[in-house]
């Protein structure tokens, strides 16, 4: 097997190998047990970075970097790992922010090892998600992701830590259920769980007349999209399913928050696209109005909610849901667009989930960054209300500088990287969900509101002369942290084609 066959494997498994060695450290070294964790998570960075380059641009081949491995041959599920230029980029996007959130996790004090060797088990369950070309194994990879961020939440987080994780890991595996009977039920159909067959299968199985389990297959296989939809709406999430969301980032602590916001919450979206519409074009064309009302709901909620919110960080993760919505809204267009022969309508919902694509890649910078950025604040002051701050710019300007530059990326100022995405979904579903855009237009006007009102409440007004000479500026390590997003935030702002290029052929084979 040569080194672009397996690039996928260690990108994948080097978190969890370097994880299980880390357990022969003492627990004492605390030193040596970060340093050892940061550098077991940047393997996979640049190992990313080598496929990202080495990545064929040109190439017909729809997966890349494959490879197919026995592993459940009893019921025709292998190892089977590739990807695609959307896939790609949600990889990238992961091993980014794994190390960052590392770093951040520095001053974790208590049970640094346990904290370290679940952080790395959580990447590989994320990673394995994005690459796994085996529906099977999709939902193997998708629950290990699940448990490491209970006990995250659980052990490290705030003092409504045990409500939160038990929240957590109750709404998203009540999902998982459903989506196991789905994927059980087309391994069924189909004779394999091999995700590339069944794509290339499913269409003329999907359409044929029968009966499965005593009823009719067009009755089990809206059942099956039910399934597949709440599952992977609870995860973005999107309204009504969004209750776990405020809650767990709340009481998780700031590493956590990271994660659960950067990635997490695109393995529901990325499920919608790589499954849902692929697998079931005729259930999302007919459902496609009832998941732009979801996907508005989330938008306008989200934003109401947001700026009714006291506690900085309960902001910020309503926010996560306002501009997750934006991606649900997109994938929305391109199921109602379904196989429509009109040229300018498929053009446009192209165009609409490459923004939607972006917008993932987008939203996992500036939302990690945001929490980040609270969380400095806290670790400081030891409160995240809005009124307790005030003034703080005169005390503590690189840090007002760097938190208005990602508040202004979170906001979708031109020259940074969320205008470019939220103005491609805007544009591309505008023509064929023109009311539901309008209304979500409500959302992003008051998206300006809660951003500009944090700013003002945290940074402007009259300096709170509770935290004169208390609270330090951002430290070297924090801006090493915050540095890389930074330099993502503005190229993707400035010249976002370098990105675009490898997101749109993917999404164009897939459209």
């Amino acid at each position: 097997m040569d080194f672009n066959n397996s690039v996928l494997l260690l990108i994948t498994f080097v978190p969890l190998l370097g994880g299980m060695i880390m357990l022969a450290l003492p627990a004492k070294r605390i030193h040596l047990l970060r340093w050892s964790a940061l550098f077991i998570s940047l393997i996979p960075l640049a190992l990313t970075a080598w496929s990202w380059f080495t990545f064929d641009r040109t190439s017909s081949q729809v997966f890349q970097f494959q490879v197919q491995l026995s592993w459940f041959d009893a019921i025709h599920s292998s190892l089977h790992f590739g990807v695609d230029g959307i896939s790609l980029v949600m990889v990238l996007l992961t091993t980014l922010l794994t190390p960052l959130a590392i770093l951040t996790a520095f001053n974790i004090k208590n049970h640094v090892k346990a904290f370290m060797i679940l952080f790395l088990m959580l990447e590989t369950g994320m990673l394995g998600v994005f690459v796994s070309l085996d529906l099977l194994l999709f939902f193997v990879f998708w629950e290990i992701g699940l448990v490491p961020m209970y006990f995250l939440i659980n052990q490290w987080g705030g003092e409504k830590r045990n409500y939160a994780s038990l929240k957590f890991i109750l709404f998203t595996m009540g999902g998982s259920l459903g989506l196991l009977l789905a994927i059980q039920m087309i391994g069924l159909i189909s004779g394999t769980f091999d995700l590339v067959t069944i794509l290339q299968t499913w269409p003329m199985i999907s359409t044929a007349s029968g009966t499965l389990f005593g009823l009719p297959l067009e009755t089990v296989k809206t059942i099956a999209f039910w399934a597949f939809v709440i599952a992977f709406a609870i995860k973005v999430p999107v309204w009504p399913f969004h209750t776990w969301l405020p809650d767990a980032h709340t009481e998780a602590p700031t590493a956590g928050s990271m994660i659960l916001a950067g990635v997490l919450l695109k393995l529901g979206a990325y499920g919608f696209i790589r499954l849902v519409l692929p697998l079931f074009p005729v259930e999302s064309q007919k459902f496609a109005s009832w998941l732009a009302v979801l996907a508005v709901a989330a938008i306008v909620f989200g934003a109401f909610s947001a700026t009714g919110q006291k506690d900085f960080k309960r902001l910020v993760a309503y926010s996560s849901i306002n501009h997750m919505g934006f991606v649900v809204l997109g994938i929305a267009a391109a199921a109602y667009v379904g196989g429509t022969a009109d040229e300018g309508l498929r053009q446009s919902a192209t165009i609409a989930v490459n923004g939607a694509v972006l917008q993932m890649f987008n939203h996992g910078l500036t939302a990690a960054g945001m929490f980040f950025l609270v969380g400095v604040l806290y670790d400081r002051a030891h409160t995240r209300l809005l009124e307790d701050f005030g003034g703080l710019f005169a005390i503590i300007p690189v840090y007002g500088s760097i938190l208005m530059l990602m508040s202004m990326a979170s906001l979708g100022l031109p020259g940074l990287n969320g205008f470019v995405s939220e103005f491609m979904i805007v544009r591309g579903t505008w023509p064929i969900l023109t009311s539901y855009t309008a209304i979500s237009m409500l959302g992003l006007l008051f998206t300006g509101v809660y951003v500009l009102k944090a700013i003002k409440l945290v940074l402007h007004g009259p300096l709170n002369e509770t935290w004169a000479g208390k609270i330090s500026e951002i430290s070297l390590r924090e801006i090493l942290v915050v540095v890389p997003l930074i330099l993502f935030i503005l190229s993707i702002g400035i010249w976002p084609s370098w990105i675009l290029e490898v997101i749109n052929r993917a999404v164009m084979a897939w459209m």
